[in-house]
């Protein structure tokens, strides 16, 4: 048996950060989207494809490992059963079962996908085909708002994903329409990493930062990759990680973009002043909210921007980190101010964003020892936010700590028990 290693496969994790174990957990779990069955490797199982031991993995895994890496596993240095490595490899035909996402890493790789023998007239790929794609991308954004979180909106955004990216070998089209389509992708994949943080689930945003980061590079959009930064400051932040979040929150801070738009220039500082709560710095959260509320007034907001900054970034927002700010400051009294000007100019589509805000009102108000006047705000939270959404979830089970701890045995407790029943049976 031909036990060349397969330096290709090792090439890609070194440039990826993957190690034998982090890829079987990737792909591990690429397997279960594909199946519905947890997969089974582990790291063993990728040292024996480096090592070349394993030349052509089994079906599963294999479109699983190429879910994960964008490109083909021929193109990952395996060799299909039956064939020597030292037989060059036919050209690729095309075939429905194979049809997935292509080149995420490789730009040598798209160029010769582009230049390959096609047919006899191929399909031309215009704006109009990344216009679809787009249009499709708002209705996604619009159930974030909606609902945020949901496992669904992750996979309708990472596969809206993988269909830009199959759209770029579908035929030939212009550079700017590549670039748009990359970009497009970008955008879609920093929503799935988006509902993956907003859901808790860190690992998954991640991987999902990292294909994402990939794509926006070869886009060249200035926008998505503040977005993409910007998203992985907040992660970092939720994680408990202030370190972390500061510096990749700076790399979205730093774009040249944040000089020329005001807008984007305070949604990376409102979003530093966050972080700045979470890490006890009260000097720096005064000084960042400043600066961002200074830059929005500075803001033109007819200025083309993409739909995913005009869905939700206004003065709300920005009154809601303040609000998420300060509430982590211990600074109750200026965490409800910015909790009541947050809620009283919510626009009516960020449900989401209204069940945060109200429940972080909630806490406010307890802390300053009025425990019937949280309990009533809390209550006024959605069911379906109050039982489906990871983060709200988590936020009213504290509140309910803190309140039984703040009024044990009385009537208010009660109170908050039968209603926190009542949801669940809603639910």
């Amino acid at each position: 048996m031909d036990t060349t290693r397969n330096t290709v496969l090792e090439a890609w994790m070194t440039e990826h950060g993957y190690s034998s174990n982090s890829l079987a957990e990737a792909v591990n779990r690429a397997i279960e989207r594909l199946t519905g069955r947890a997969g089974g490797l582990d790291g063993s199982s990728v040292r024996a494809w480096k090592a070349g031991r394993v030349t052509w993995p089994k079906a599963a895994a294999r479109k699983a490992l190429e879910d994960v890496t964008g490109l083909p596993a021929i193109a990952l240095g395996f060799v299909p059963r039956g064939r020597p490595s030292s037989t060059p490899a036919p050209p690729q035909q095309e075939d429905p079962d194979m049809k997935r996402r292509t080149l995420v890493g490789s730009i040598a790789a798209a160029a010769a996908a582009a230049a390959a023998p096609g047919t006899a007239s191929p399909r031309r790929i215009g704006m109009s085909d990344v216009n679809r794609l787009n249009k499709r991308f708002a209705e996604i954004i619009a159930s974030d708002h909606r609902h945020g979180g949901q496992l669904g909106i992750e996979q309708r955004a990472a596969a809206l994903a993988d269909e830009a990216l199959n759209l770029q070998n579908a035929g030939s089209a212009t550079q700017r329409v590549r670039s748009n389509l990359y970009g497009s992708a970008a955008a879609f994949r920093s929503s799935a990493m988006w509902a993956a943080i907003d859901g808790r689930r860190y690992d998954i945003a991640k991987a999902h930062m990292r294909e994402a980061q990939a794509l926006a590079e070869m886009s060249g959009d200035q926008a998505i990759k503040f977005r993409i930064w910007s998203h992985a400051g907040t992660m970092y932040r939720h994680m408990g990680r202030p370190a972390d979040a500061i510096a990749a929150n700076d790399v979205a801070r730093n774009l040249h973009l944040t000089r020329r738009d005001p807008l984007f220039a305070s949604l990376g500082l409102a979003r530093q002043g966050a972080i700045h709560g979470t890490a006890q710095d009260r000097t720096g959260t005064r000084r960042a909210f400043e600066q961002a509320q200074d830059a929005m007034l500075r803001a033109n907001h007819a200025d083309y921007r993409p739909v995913w900054m005009l869905a939700f970034y206004d003065q709300a927002e920005l009154d809601s980190l303040a609000l998420s700010a300060h509430l982590a400051l211990g600074d109750y009294s200026t965490a409800e101010y910015h909790a009541h000007r947050c809620l009283s100019a919510l626009r009516p589509h960020m449900i989401r964003s209204r069940a945060i805000a109200t429940t972080r009102l909630a806490h406010a108000q307890l802390a300053q020892g009025a425990p019937d006047a949280a309990t009533a705000t809390a209550m006024k939270v959605r069911a379906e936010a109050a039982t489906q959404h990871a983060r709200v979830t988590r936020m009213l089970q504290e509140f309910g700590a803190a309140l039984r701890a703040t009024a044990p045995g009385s009537s208010t407790v009660q109170t908050w028990t039968e209603h926190t029943a009542a949801w669940r049976m809603a639910a």
